[in-house]
């Protein structure tokens, strides 16, 4: 029998059986193996089982009585010059942003679905006829029935969901209980070679075990079980395993292995079970996941550039083999890892992708630095004037990209002066400008206009961002200094966060402290901390707050500057108060202490909410007409205008002559004054025109 088939150019011969019970073919129109009668091109090979060859080209749905559903015998998805399957040109068709799935298993299309082109309602062929009414084990009171996922209900079976709107799932209205489509085709007892004892049984439990292919555990959803042996295999990884696989990532094909004894993984170094890959040429043997590591990886605590990976580090010759991501365990030198073999990093393979997953990266086609703005390479300043120091040459005054005025080099101290960047006391050189009593502390002013932030999960060069009253989203104060701020979130971080790297160093210990996951208690404050700054040798802890305290601050309970103190010697009793709070001070913990007047304070006591907010800056808020500058009363405490309390703390005051508009801070800034909330001050020039 000889048929001509719309979906095909050539005759097609009715086959009752494959040609070779050892050939292997698949119908074109399901993707499934042909098993039994079946239409044949003699001349390319093409095939048809004998239930899609009869398939209707057209027909109409009870979920879509709108439109006639259209066989499509073509791919949906675009072709390797890029063009759509549908229409054959470049579009942006719902087919594609949604890649494409059935709206009944929500599994990816195949070459042969039924679709409506007005509308986008398509189904694979095989879920046309899906039954309307249903029993399942998962839910045995009452029956489920087919009807459009009006609710975002996860499924008895995978536990996931598919989103509410999109696509079919079997539902019991009464018990609001629901099955994807996908999870009804499973079957409800299987034979698994890595389990000959018993059989296994599709079942739900409530208790959590580990996979034995996998080895990873979840919390809920079914499994395939033995209760006798209490053996497990997720859902997927009980899925048969292609015998073979080919990655780019490796010269030679992977063979699919079963052992009933375990394994350590040539490719992460972990050990596995059961299902394995190897390949004899190079004598490794690999998970399956880990056939598809990528060969580099990007990581932002790397600076120097990619990490590669290999399943011989011990070629290398690395001085320390410490995992520089979670600084636990070493990486096994004998199995695979990510390194650099330029400055002998090494990280441990499950570390690098955990930390890589957790950035956001941008997509590799426009993932181009080169393409960031000319701004990322300017520098900071301009020099104006510039003298020579024995061999050095010193800019001595500049032009500065956050002021508007020149800014002239000096080593003045005999003033209070506080840094415009990141808002600490100047001791140092820095540069000025005696109109305007703007200061920067000369490594402040030479800070790059866009920087790396290796801690934030938008991995793009951060703009320098000046002029804003903003929250830190790292320490959480208010600071009225310069910040990096992160284009996409909008979220600000200030000097002192942002200049931390991932392995400082501290004057409070001797040893570099690395950053990584590990509860610890802080050294400074006492607090636990889960992402410590840590030091594994000697077990001292420091959170990024108190990694970053200043080294000195002032407070208006003494005259001089407080140097932060890292241990109490005296071992009087009568030594352990704060002298701003009068509380009992833990004298194991840091603290702020002035050696001339033998004052000692509790770190909050001294910073205080506002100790990055410089008195001096200038803002319009509110409905008052004129600018408003900020400022702390020290002899007299007006009334703020709102409240009706005195001032006592940082407020807003109007400068102009007759006008005696005074307001707490607090009372008038914005509510929620959040990491992403900023307010602009004005420079003096702006103000003097406001006026």
């Amino acid at each position: 029998m000889e048929v001509q088939h719309f979906s095909h150019q050539h005759p097609l011969v009715l086959t009752e059986e494959p040609s070779h019970e050892s050939e292997k073919v698949y119908c074109a129109g399901c993707g499934e193996l042909v098993s039994g009668p079946s239409f044949r091109c003699v001349d390319c090979g093409f095939y048809l089982d004998k239930q899609c060859a009869e398939a209707p080209s057209e027909l109409n749905h009870p979920f879509h009585r709108d439109h006639n559903l259209e066989l499509l015998v073509s791919p949906i998805y675009p072709g390797s010059d890029g063009l759509c399957g549908l229409c054959g040109k470049s579009c942006n068709s719902p087919f594609q942003e949604l890649k494409a799935k059935c709206f009944a298993c929500w599994k990816p299309l195949s070459d042969s679905v039924y679709l409506s082109l007005d509308s986008g309602f398509r189904l694979h062929k095989k879920c046309v006829d899906l039954p309307a009414e249903i029993n399942h084990f998962c839910h045995t009171q009452h029956p489920l029935v087919l009807q459009f996922n009006s609710k975002d209900v996860p499924c008895q079976i995978c536990k996931s969901t598919q989103g509410r709107g999109f696509g079919l799932v079997y539902f019991c209205s009464s018990c609001e209980i629901g099955l994807h489509v996908a999870s009804v085709d499973l079957a409800t007892k299987i034979n698994h070679l890595c389990h000959r004892k018993h059989p296994l049984i599709l079942q739900t439990v409530n208790k959590s075990l580990a996979c034995q292919i996998c080895q990873e555990t979840k919390e809920d959803g079914s499994v395939y079980y033995c209760s006798i042996c209490k053996f497990a295999l997720h859902i997927e990884c009980a899925s048969p395993s292609p015998p073979v696989i080919e990655h780019k990532s490796h010269q030679h094909t992977f063979v699919l292995f079963w052992r009933h004894v375990s394994f350590v993984c040539d490719a992460c170094g972990t050990p596995g079970k059961f299902e394995s890959y190897i390949c004899s040429t190079c004598g490794i043997i690999l998970h399956k996941k880990c056939i598809s590591l990528p060969l580099t990886l990007r990581q932002p605590k790397h600076y120097e550039g990619p990490i590669s990976h290999t399943y011989f580090l011990g070629q290398y010759e690395i001085e320390s083999w410490e995992c520089r991501i979670c600084h636990l365990e070493d990486v096994n030198s004998e199995h695979g890892g990510y390194y650099c073999s330029d400055c002998n990093y090494v990280a441990h393979v499950n570390c690098a992708i955990q930390d890589y997953n957790w950035y956001e990266f941008d997509k590799p086609e426009i993932n181009d630095e080169n393409l960031e703005d000319d701004s990322a390479l300017l520098p900071p300043y301009s020099i104006i004037k510039e003298s020579k120091d024995g061999e050095n040459v010193v800019a001595t005054e500049i032009k500065h990209f956050s002021h508007d005025h020149n800014l002239v080099l000096s080593n003045d101290m005999s003033d209070d002066k506080y840094c415009d960047g990141c808002v600490l006391s100047i001791f140092t050189c820095y540069y000025g400008c005696s109109e305007c009593g703007f200061f920067l502390h000369k490594s402040c002013a030479e800070l790059p206009r866009k920087m790396h932030l290796w801690f934030h999960s938008h991995p793009k060069l951060h703009p320098h961002t000046v002029d804003r009253i903003f929250r830190c989203e790292s320490c959480d104060y208010e600071s009225s200094g310069f910040a990096y701020t992160c284009n996409l979130c909008y979220m600000h971080y200030c000097l002192r966060c942002a200049l931390v790297s991932d392995n400082p160093i501290c004057e409070g210990h001797e040893h570099r402290l690395p950053c990584y996951k590990y509860k610890a208690l802080c050294n400074a404050c006492g607090v636990s901390s889960d992402w410590p700054f840590r030091c594994k040798g000697c077990n001292f802890a420091l959170h990024c707050d108190c990694l970053t305290l200043p080294l000195t601050a002032r407070h208006k309970s003494d005259e001089h500057p407080y140097k932060l103190t890292y241990h109490d010697n005296k071992n009087y009793p009568a030594s352990n108060y704060c002298d701003i709070c009068e509380e009992e001070r833990n004298p194991n913990l840091w603290f702020y202490h002035c050696a001339i007047c033998d004052n000692s304070a509790h770190p909050i006591c001294v910073l205080g909410k506002y100790s990055f907010t410089k008195l001096g800056r200038i803002c319009r808020l509110g409905d008052h007409p004129h600018p408003l500058t900020f400022v702390q009363k020290v002899h007299y405490y007006p009334e703020c205008l709102i409240c009706g309390k005195p001032c006592l703390d940082i407020s807003l005051e109007c400068k102009k002559i007759g006008c005696s508009y005074i307001v707490h801070w607090e009372c008038i800034k914005p509510h929620p004054f959040g990491t992403t909330t900023t307010i602009r001050l004005l420079s003096k020039d702006e103000a003097n025109e406001a006026d």
